[in-house]
């Protein structure tokens, strides 16, 4: 199973081929060769990459494209396909397209396995000059783009041991199948600047000096992160590129940014050299570099002079609210700065058990010790006990929600402004089912950092449990837009939306892909074995479940779902419903 987790993940696929193309060959091979190059330097390839798209590979006639959004996947196909009846001269090159989201295996740059196969089968069902989409990128795709696809039923395809349901869309009745022009328009859409700011690399020599690289790294993030001119990319999206050789132009790409900032830092008694450069990956040059040699006092002062000058590099505009933010040093205590990073390093690092979380509380009452008006420090105090109240790590976890809450709210009284303290509060106020204030909480974190993915995500789930799961999708996928690498903490949540708004095979993907991703996840094999239950697979949900009480032998589902703050029982029951349909649990 550790294998799956870095060789799977869940992607659109898109598979374009020529109508007629043998019968062109016959009768023109040099001249359709010419056509099908110029048709894919001047038109295919170009729309691709303007939706977020990579082109895998091409099969003779044929392209195989992969998406990390359905919704890009699917308005490049419309792109293309109206772009090639609006040419003109006309090329003589007419495309089917099939469309597909479901589970692939990478190798290498090469990608295959059921989420391909499937869209290879349908791509042969739709007309020339048409899309042929599964009914999960119906579901998935939702309202999110101004047209419409016809439900063309169920259809059983080579090698494929399921049917599976089609939806077409072709240019004929392209204006009658046009939504009308308020239509809502998705919410990851953005026109401002995209960065990443890669983790600075330790050149002191001494592994124990990783935590300080590492939060430089993060402190700058938190920064940018609180600029709305700005998309910046999530800390643990960022940090999953620590100890690696990136190339700067795959890592754009990978995370889906224009600019890259990257750096080093050298650290040796009471003084630090640190160099930086911002690159914009599109051209491969440098938009500014800088190396500072400076005393240890004075981190505060570089980290915002960075700032600033990636935000005057970039031509953003701060709002007089911004600047004031960017103004506000949390402390000017160097100790105490430095026990909040090794304490948010021991929270934020890859294993999380009661050993982080004791040791993150020690350092953390330390930075508060030696500064006690530091709201960041309370905070993260507070964020660590949300964590045990979560996890069930200490003697009496429920206990530190009540303690999260004080120490959430001690942080809010001596810095309203600061977000971490917003989202902790949050978190809490919707543990203890108080949904009105876990809104309230995290509009505020959103205003302070509008970055903040975690933020998005507890967003979406504040409407999962609200009654509201269409509404959740836009939030958790961008949640997952702005921290790419972290999917698989979003994941529960985007395929329980899907899951209570009654898109099962959509839910189910989503669920599955969890399950690789985190494969002793008992919570998600629950509500997983519900979707399969409403699917009528029984057998799998059956199996899903027996795997559940595997990995927790001691797992109910009353206590899961009563630990959750649902508004409405009707929600409760409809999971409860897809595992009566599949007899569990047993």
């Amino acid at each position: 199973m550790a294998e799956t987790n870095t060789n799977r993940r869940l992607a659109a696929i898109l598979a374009a081929d020529v109508v007629g193309y043998s019968r062109m060959m016959g009768a023109d091979e040099a001249g359709t060769l010419a056509a099908l190059q110029r048709h894919r330097e001047t038109l295919f390839d170009p729309t691709v990459a303007e939706h977020k798209g990579r082109v895998v590979k091409l099969i003779g006639d044929g392209t195989l494209v992969e998406f990390g959004s359905v919704v890009d996947a699917v308005k490049c196909a419309l792109a293309i396909q109206r772009a090639i009846k609006a040419e003109a001269p006309p090329t003589g090159i007419t495309l089917r397209i099939g469309v597909n989201l479901g589970d692939v295996i990478i190798e290498g740059d090469d990608i295959y396995g059921d989420g391909v196969n499937v869209a290879a089968r349908l791509e042969p069902l739709a007309e020339p000059g048409g899309v042929c989409i599964a009914a999960i990128v119906n579901e998935s795709v939702g309202n999110r783009i101004n047209v419409a696809f016809t439900d063309c039923g169920e259809v059983t395809v080579k090698n494929i041991d399921r049917p599976i349901r089609i939806w077409k869309w072709s240019p004929g009745n392209a204006e009658a199948l046009t939504r009308e022009a308020g239509a809502k328009k998705p919410a990851l859409s953005v026109d401002r600047p995209s960065i990443a700011v890669l983790p600075f690399d330790n050149m002191s020599g001494d592994p124990e000096q990783e935590y300080f690289s590492d939060g430089m790294t993060e402190d700058i993030i938190t920064d940018l992160s609180k600029i709305a001119g700005l998309l910046v990319i999530a800390r643990n999206s960022s940090l999953a590129y620590k100890g690696k050789e990136a190339d700067i132009r795959q890592v754009a790409r990978e995370l889906d940014v224009r600019f890259v900032l990257e750096g080093s830092i050298r650290r040796a008694a009471n003084r630090v050299r640190i160099t930086a450069q911002l690159i914009d990956a599109g051209t491969g040059g440098h938009l500014w570099a800088e190396r500072y040699d400076r005393d240890l006092t004075d981190i505060f002062a570089v980290q915002d002079d960075v700032t600033r000058q990636i935000v005057d590099a970039l031509k953003v505009t701060l709002s007089p609210a911004e600047k004031a933010r960017l103004d506000d040093v949390g402390t000017t205590n160097v100790e105490a700065h430095d026990c909040f990073i090794r304490g948010r390093d021991f929270l934020y690092g890859g294993t999380k058990d009661r050993e982080t979380f004791d040791r993150a509380k020690q350092s953390l009452e330390r930075a508060i010790e030696l500064d006690s008006g530091y709201a960041e420090a309370y905070a993260g105090l507070g964020w660590a006990y949300v964590f045990d109240f979560l996890n069930r790590w200490s003697d009496d976890p429920d206990r530190s929600l009540q303690v999260a809450r004080h120490f959430s709210d001690r942080a809010i009284e001596e810095d309203p402004n600061e977000p971490l303290a917003h989202i902790v509060a949050s978190i809490v106020a919707a543990s203890e089912r108080d949904l009105e204030r876990a809104e309230s909480e995290v509009a505020i974190t959103l205003s302070l950092n509008p970055n903040f993915a975690l933020a998005y995500n507890a967003l979406g789930a504040n409407c999962i449990y609200s009654g509201q799961p269409l509404a959740a999708i836009p939030h958790i996928e961008q949640a997952m837009r702005l921290d790419p690498a972290f999917g698989q903490g979003y994941l529960h949540f985007l395929g329980t939306a899907y899951l209570l708004a009654g898109k099962y095979e959509t839910a189910s993907v989503l669920l599955k892909q969890r399950v690789l991703l985190v494969p002793k996840t008992d919570i998600t094999r629950a509500f997983l074995a519900s979707a399969l239950g409403h699917l009528q697979e029984v057998q799998e949900a059956r199996r899903v479940w027996r795997e559940l009480k595997e990995i927790n032998p001691k797992y109910s589902f009353d206590e899961h779902v009563g630990r959750l703050p649902f508004k409405n029982q009707a929600d409760v029951e409809r999971i409860r419903e897809g595992l009566t349909k599949a007899g569990l649990p047993d």
